[in-house]
């Protein structure tokens, strides 16, 4: 137990070390802060470091590999985090808007577009009237400008999982709004994938599965009308974001 408590210390001070130092990862033209995901991102590093140091480390220098082996995997650790940070801001400048992390920017509806970082992954949300014309799954030359800059910025980051994911309001049957929901998320995939990048890329369509507010009005069912991208560091972080 006292091992185990000296692995879980070092890896926080580890963690905590790494994390104030996230400026080496910065282009001079975008200034991007330390956020929630890189802080995150080092301790979680540092402890999977020291605990792999710690089952491997023999010898009276065991310590000190383990203090090795936290202060890596928090490096790892950060700029995991910060991938997730730095591509939020980018999408974000390239979409003129701010990254907003608000749980209620969706259902602000003077907001076309809204990025928002999460643990585990980047938030692009697009909305309906700026995306489609009436039951057209087809983006407006507006929104296929915006969905070309996406591309462009995964350019940068050929790792990153690209899902795409369509949503409707309630008029008309369920069956109906899947399919509309379905080919909407793919034209928008097919779009991004068209710029040439070599990103996995998904398509789903949720219907009205997961509304943002209860289709009672005309205003709550435009909030609900969107099409979302979400960008993964890695499978493992993929969800399914219709449920």
């Amino acid at each position: 137990m006292k091992k185990i408590k000296k692995i879980v210390a070092l890896s926080v001070v580890a963690g905590l070390f790494v994390g104030c130092t996230p400026n080496s990862y910065n282009n001079p033209n975008l200034n991007v802060p330390a956020g929630k995901n890189t802080k995150t991102g080092a301790l979680y590093g540092a402890l999977a470091g020291a605990v792999l140091a710690a089952a491997t480390a023999k010898g009276d220098n065991r310590h000190q590999r383990v203090i090795k082996g936290a202060i890596l995997g928090a490096g790892v650790g950060a700029a995991y985090g910060y991938s997730l940070d730095r591509q939020a801001a980018e999408m974000a400048a390239a979409l003129n808007t701010n990254v907003d992390n608000s749980p209620n920017a969706k259902l602000d509806p003077s907001k076309d577009i809204i990025v928002s970082k999460r643990a585990n992954y980047v938030e692009i949300t697009f909305r309906d009237k700026m995306m489609f014309e009436t039951n057209s799954d087809y983006p407006t030359p507006s929104a296929t400008a915006k969905i070309s800059r996406v591309g462009d910025i995964l350019r940068k980051y050929p790792q990153t999982i690209v899902q795409v994911v369509g949503h409707t309001d309630n008029r008309g049957s369920y069956e109906y709004n899947l399919k509309l929901s379905q080919r909407r998320a793919q034209s928008v995939a097919n779009m991004i994938k068209s710029s040439g990048i070599p990103n996995k890329i998904y398509a789903k369509g949720c219907s009205y599965n997961k509304s943002l507010v209860p289709n009672t009005t005309p205003a709550n069912m435009a909030l609900n009308r969107r099409v979302e991208i979400y960008l993964y560091p890695n499978a493992g972080a993929v969800v399914d974001q219709c449920r």
